[in-house]
């Protein structure tokens, strides 16, 4: 089974669309948890419609209030129950209707995987595709692949449960990052693989949290970056990066 988690808070104008990319998904074997932080526009309403419409569907609509996105992160991460987790946005969506099914076939049979992951198209309010992702997930992933930035997006990390931690709340926009490498760096003790589906998995819809957020989000993943590899390493990375983006110039 697949949880997929979906934080919303207000957000009437963007949750219909990734329920129906999920609704519609070939692969049944899902479990989809809703946890609102006490919406006042409708969203619950919305989100319970979906849940009614789907009796045989293990769908959770919980609605409460929260401390922010991380802490209701964590909340719903407690009622987990599928073998991998991912988290999909208001606004974002499941690439495909057999999305979930081609995910689950390309994990090998018998295979236990630390992380299923693949590429994100990025798209507009209206679902249009926009363009790719900048950072695409790379061949074979690991924990130091973060070292780059964020090379798979958060909507296309599907994690083991076995290995999730909680978020770290003490981060405002980027406890995700942290989140990843800390499950990477634990399926890398475990032997675990972490398997390249090679699909688009989502549309992330443009001008989330963090993209808003940006330079907050970028001193964050820094110190993220330091406390997993050292000072040393990552300011190492860090002046690669200004000497690759004014060769590039």
């Amino acid at each position: 089974m697949i949880t997929l988690i979906t934080v919303t808070y207000n957000a009437i104008d963007t949750l219909e669309r990734t329920l129906r990319s999920v609704e519609r998904q070939t692969y049944r074997k899902v479990q989809h948890i809703i946890k609102d932080g006490g919406s006042k526009d409708g969203t619950v309403a919305l989100a319970e419609a979906y849940q009614k419409r789907n009796p045989e569907a293990d769908i959770i609509v919980v609605s409460e209030r929260d401390k922010g996105l991380y802490d209701a992160m964590n909340t719903a991460l407690g009622m987990a129950t599928g073998d991998y987790v991912c988290f999909l946005n208001a606004g974002d969506k499941l690439h495909a209707p057999d999305t979930l099914q081609r995910l689950v076939e390309a994990i090998p049979e018998g295979v236990e995987a630390g992380v299923v992951y693949g590429d994100t198209d990025i798209v507009d309010d209206d679902g249009k595709f926009i363009r790719k992702r900048r950072l695409s997930p790379p061949e074979h992933l690991r924990s130091g692949s973060f070292r780059n930035g964020m090379m798979v997006c958060h909507q296309a990390f599907y994690a083991n449960r076995k290995l999730v931690p909680m978020y770290d709340t003490r981060y405002r926009f980027s406890a995700d990052f942290d989140w990843c490498v800390k499950i990477m760096k634990e399926s890398e003790k475990l032997g675990l693989p972490m398997v390249n589906t090679h699909l688009v998995l989502a549309d992330y819809l443009s001008e989330g949290m963090t993209t808003r957020n940006h330079k907050a989000s970028l001193h964050e993943r820094f110190s993220i970056m330091v406390k997993h590899w050292g000072w040393v390493s990552t300011l190492a990375y860090h002046a690669w990066f200004i000497v690759r983006g004014w060769v590039k110039k």
